[in-house]
């Protein structure tokens, strides 16, 4: 496409990311439709089919205890205090945007990788595009200058619990040690705690949609899932984000929990083609 046409189309797409911001930010009150729910699938439908986080030999920190968090502050930034979440209490997560033009918002879960996330980091950085990066704990709490990177680029670092287990199989204390440890882990290195997360598979309960609340975050799921934890081959990644590209559109993708090669060489194909059909790659804000 000629630069100039690539120019004027970028440009609309601009004009209406303030639209797109507010609607998201707006919608989150509202009850998604549940004909477009995403099903749970093997690890990578927010994970990756395999047991943990990352493959290969890594270190594996201690699990923090959430037991003191919330309760005082960390950082400059002073988080409320833990409570029990008030009704309404989301039933259902979040699976598009509405009503926002042409806009789209790619994710990454199950990171960050030293070995695939600074891949995907240059190519949106590149492309000046922002993206939500859905962390584990145990993999953050090694790689918390990548954190930093994320944020520092613009990009929302949302909380997909500490060790990826099955969330409606766990007690709620353990559901809360998850998502609490993994939010501690952020908030120390960004000064600021996630405001969204994503359940592990997919799974989806009522205790962890309260217990989300409680730490003030909202849950976000996905439109589309590229299946790319299956690594079918980045032509077949790419085809799947351009045949599922609409607007309000989530894609789902990985960048940890396995060779991730695929999904970074992916990115460098699809995004240019999605702004060069008139996208614009955004992400709520809060």
């Amino acid at each position: 496409m000629p630069s100039g046409r690539r120019a004027v189309l970028r440009l609309a797409a601009a004009l209406g990311a303030t639209v797109t911001v507010g609607a998201l930010a707006a919608d989150r009150f509202a009850t998604p439709d549940p004909a477009t729910g995403a099903a749970p699938t093997p690890r990578g439908a927010s994970g990756a089919g395999h047991a943990g986080p990352a493959a290969g030999p890594r270190t594996h920190s201690a699990r923090l205890s959430p037991s003191a968090y919330r309760l005082q502050p960390m950082t400059a930034y002073a988080p409320p205090p833990f409570r029990r979440a008030l009704p309404p209490v989301r039933r259902r997560p979040f699976l598009s945007m509405s009503g926002v033009g042409r806009s789209m918002v790619l994710t990454f879960d199950d990171g960050p990788d030293p070995r695939y996330t600074p891949g995907i980091l240059e190519t949106l950085r590149h492309y000046d595009c922002r993206a939500m990066f859905f962390v584990c704990g145990e993999m953050a709490v090694d790689n918390q200058d990548l954190l930093r990177e994320m944020a520092e680029d613009g990009h929302v670092v949302g909380n997909h619990s500490w060790s990826h287990p099955l969330i409606p199989k766990l007690k709620p204390s353990r559901i809360r040690a998850e998502l609490g440890s993994t939010s501690e882990v952020i908030e120390k290195a960004l000064g600021a705690a996630p405001l969204w997360y994503r359940a592990p598979y997919g799974a989806w309960n009522r205790l962890s949609f309260e217990i989300g609340a409680e730490l003030g975050m909202e849950p976000l799921a996905w439109t589309v899932d590229t299946l790319d934890w299956t690594e079918p081959g980045t032509g077949t990644i790419v085809r799947r984000v351009l045949d599922g590209a609409a607007p309000g559109v989530v894609v789902l993708s990985h960048d940890a929990g396995g060779n991730r090669s695929q999904s970074v060489a992916a990115l460098r194909r699809y995004l240019p083609e999605l702004l060069d059909a008139g996208y614009h790659i955004t992400v709520p804000r809060r």
